[in-house]
């Protein structure tokens, strides 16, 4: 019977978005599954996508139609958002718990049903709930339109390598006993690549990931950074990369041979296998944690026995700017072409100014009485218990209120000497934008307890980062060095430790569209808000209907 009723579901849906001329529909199944796994000679269940870990690859093209079920057969509540995927009229798709949609409950199911509108590169999906996407994540790989080449050499190979990390125990405790502690979350065991932690002589299990090549060949590697809580830097010895695209986007070409990934971003890298034999070590080394995650590099014909070429990992100051990570972010361009326009905004509707960082507030029922939270603008996110979308869209009253600040209520020098209290408050509040409006937004960090990069990620929308830069922002200064010509578009976007970061983008999505910092222990403390988008003229500049599966709080 609920095969029947699924079936049902999906004939419906898709009807709600209609598939383009030349796109296809691409149907998935995903069954959100626990499955016993083997990390550092330790066994623990872990939740899953069809039993994998990392989940399956999603691959489609440009314009193609996705209907996925995804049945939920574990006793926690589950969402999966499309990270990265503008879903344009549809956040019923988007798959943010309690922003865009109730979770699914254990034994139901829900229809994802939304079309890839004019994108095409890497992204990825992931849980939105609690910590379930510690596990619970896989890649997305849209390919270009039926004909449409890449603007760079064709590979003879893709790759896929998706970063992420490992706790020996249940992720979700680890959150929990930090909340009822007040204490910052434990950090991971270790990071992974694919799947596949650090070789271990004393743990033969654990062999490390390794990619295959020929010589003489050029290969795209599709790196994302899935991790929870980690910048990541990506390096293998003796070769350099070429980026091409980040976060979907094309970018002129920049070459490296180090590529600092934060979570939630994902980076396409040409790479020349010009050394013709041998074994080079593929490193994945975090910000923070000290345990790194290494791979090897083979190419084929080359001895099991023959020595590896190692490399040292880069440690940087935990959490600083480091003028790699400057060059790095300074040096990206969109491709900005006749196919691949750079369309930034330069008439500004709303010009926002956004403080982030982190406080402490009193918690009579913690260990240490005290607890850390996260805001911004002042204000400390409190998660509803009905989705914004819904209130939205059904006008239901007392769910939220549009009164977020477009200023900190609270100023003071924020990379400077800082207040005692921070004056954070916690509320549901969203900021509201008139459809097709254009909006600056200004990121400005604080190092209230800690000098911290954060990764900003908004959904529904790519935005263009026009500037960036270390101290105060200055509103007369900085903004005559902003790049309105080809700045680099993207989805999330790091902001500096101890600085600032501008963005433009138009607000052409009607919704509720989620901002947060990707760092998931800071949008546990409440580092989130929300924008809603009204409605345009009509119907075609308009949210789309419910689906009729959408999950019940």
């Amino acid at each position: 019977m609920m095969a029947t009723w699924i079936r049902v579901v999906v004939l419906v849906m898709a009807c709600l978005v209609p598939a383009s001329v030349d796109s296809k529909v691409r149907r998935y199944n995903f069954d959100v599954v626990t499955k016993n796994t083997t990390k550092l000679c330790s066994t623990k269940p872990i939740v899953t996508i069809n039993g994998k870990f990392p989940g399956p690859t999603i691959i489609a093209r440009e314009d193609d139609t996705l209907l996925i079920t995804v049945n939920n057969h574990v006793d926690y509540n589950v969402t999966i958002h499309w990270h990265g995927v503008k879903q344009f009229r549809n956040g019923w798709a988007d798959g943010t718990a309690y922003i865009t949609q109730c979770p699914i409950q254990p034994g139901q199911s829900y229809v994802h049903n939304f079309m890839l509108t004019g994108q095409r590169g890497t992204l990825f999906y992931h849980a939105h709930i609690f910590w379930l996407r510690a596990t619970l994540h896989g890649a997305i790989v849209i390919l270009p339109k039926p004909g449409v080449s890449y603007p760079f050499p064709k590979p003879r190979e893709e790759k896929v390598i998706v970063l992420a990390e490992w706790w020996k125990s249940d992720v979700e405790a680890v959150l929990n006993e930090a909340l009822q502690t007040g204490l910052t979350p434990s950090r991971s065991d270790t990071q992974t690549i694919n799947g596949y932690a650090k070789p271990t002589l004393s743990c033969p299990s654990e062999r490390g990931y390794t990619l295959q090549v020929e010589p003489g060949r050029t290969y795209i590697l599709r790196v994302i950074n899935a991790a929870l809580n980690e910048f990541i830097y990506f390096k293998i010895a003796g070769h350099n990369f070429t980026i091409v695209e980040v976060d979907a986007s094309y970018t002129k070409p920049y070459n490296t041979d180090t590529v600092l990934i934060a979570s939630g971003q994902t980076t396409n890298l040409l790479l020349t296998t010009n050394l013709g034999t041998g074994k080079f070590m593929i490193s994945a080394s975090p910000f923070k944690n000290k345990i790194i995650a290494t791979g090897t590099l083979h190419y084929i014909g080359t001895s099991n026995d023959t020595a590896t070429i190692v490399l040292t990992p880069i440690r940087p100051s935990e959490g600083a700017s480091t003028p790699l990570v400057d060059n790095i972010t300074d040096a990206l361009r969109s491709l900005n072409s006749k196919e691949y326009p750079a369309t930034v905004p330069l008439k500004i509707d709303h010009s926002l100014f956004f403080t982030i960082g982190l406080g402490m507030k009193s918690c009579p029922t913690c260990t240490i009485g005290i607890r850390v939270v996260a805001h911004i603008n002042n204000i400390t996110f409190d998660t509803p218990s009905t989705s914004l979308l819904q209130a939205h869209y059904f006008n239901i009253k007392g769910v939220y209120t549009d009164d977020f600040p477009a200023n900190p209520p609270n100023k003071f020098d924020y990379t400077g000497i800082q207040p005692i209290n921070p004056h954070t408050m916690h509320g549901t509040r969203v900021y509201r934008l008139p459809y097709n409006s254009t909006v600056q937004l200004v990121l400005q960090d604080t190092v209230r307890l800690a000098l911290e990069s954060h990764p900003m990620h908004l959904h529904g929308f790519s935005f263009y980062a026009i500037g960036s830069g270390l101290g105060n922002f200055d509103p007369v200064k900085d903004p005559k060095n902003f790049n309105l010509i080809d700045p680099v578009e993207r989805n999330t976007v790091s902001v500096p430790a101890g600085g600032w970061l501008a963005i433009r983008f138009t607000a052409n999505n009607p919704g509720v569209w989620f901002m947060h910092c990707h760092i998931e222990v800071h949008t546990s403390w409440g580092m989130t808000m929300a924008l809603v988008v009204d409605n345009g003229n009509g119907p075609n500049e308009s949210v789309l209907p419910p689906p009729p599966d959408l999950p019940k709080c």
